[in-house]
């Protein structure tokens, strides 16, 4: 029973993502040290001194760039545009209200809505928001390009190292669904599914999951492809089964 319970214990801080691999994480790592490493250096270069060379929340767009390149959140519109578009709305709450902790509960509340309209719903962009108010980056101040232009900049920097190195690292940057090389093709409408009915089933859970639609049905494609191959070879042996009691029943004893 103790056994049973720390299991469960550990699963419920033991995150799953779905397709992950040490390989895969081990690129990731590589490729956010690469890009981190060349947004810093260039912007150390050419930034006048008073701006910061880099900013936080681009740290956390790196782990969603490198580490999960499928993801809808790490395309590169997600990126800059969320990015961008959260650090501008969140300048504009900490010129508005003087209160902090009011300030950060609606800047990033608010980036959220933006994001979402913008189509580039990116999580980092909430820090980016934040950053706007607990550092007291507003219009009046005239320091908003001390934040502005870094988080440009570096979210520029950081999609185009990611989209070259992901020309090396087995991913597509930025991430298209595709049929999988070498694998067999999927047959069209092979069990009558239909992206309407994946709307459909996604509509019935209530849920928004961090994948394409797009990548959804590819996935669920090869996934019939490989049940099909299951239940076709357990069949095929089951046959085979039939076939041998029936020889040996046929077999007259000598």
């Amino acid at each position: 029973m103790f056994r049973a319970l720390s299991t469960t214990t550990i699963r419920l801080f033991v995150p799953l993502l779905a397709g992950a691999s040490l390989r895969d994480r081990a690129i990731g790592s590589v490729g956010a040290l690469i890009g981190i490493a060349i947004a810093g250096v260039l912007c150390v270069l050419f930034f006048p001194s008073a701006t910061p060379w880099i900013v936080a929340p681009v740290g956390a767009s790196a782990v969603l760039l490198f580490a999960v390149p499928a993801s809808p959140l790490a395309q590169p519109w997600s990126i800059v545009g969320g990015n961008v578009a959260s650090a501008a709305f969140g300048v504009l709450v900490a010129g508005l209200m003087p209160q902090p902790a009011l300030a950060a509960a609606l800047a990033v509340g608010g980036a959220i809505l933006v994001m979402s309209l913008l189509r580039c719903l990116h999580p980092p962009g909430g820090a980016a928001a934040l950053s706007a108010v607990i550092g007291g980056h507003t219009l009046q101040s005239g320091h908003a390009a001390h934040l502005l232009l870094p988080m440009l900049v570096n979210s520029l920097i950081l999609v185009a190292a990611g989209w070259v190195f992901h020309r090396f690292s087995g991913h597509s940057y930025p991430h298209r669904a595709a049929p999988v090389e070498g694998k067999p093709a999927v047959a069209a409408a092979s069990a009558g599914l239909l992206m309407d009915d994946i709307d459909a089933a996604l509509d019935d859970l209530g849920e928004t999951f961090d994948i394409g639609r797009e990548d959804l049905a590819l996935l669920l494609a090869r996934a019939e492809i490989h049940a099909a191959s299951r239940i076709g070879g357990a069949q095929l042996e089951a046959v085979k089964k039939v076939r041998r009691r029936k020889g040996a029943r046929e077999v007259v004893p000598s």
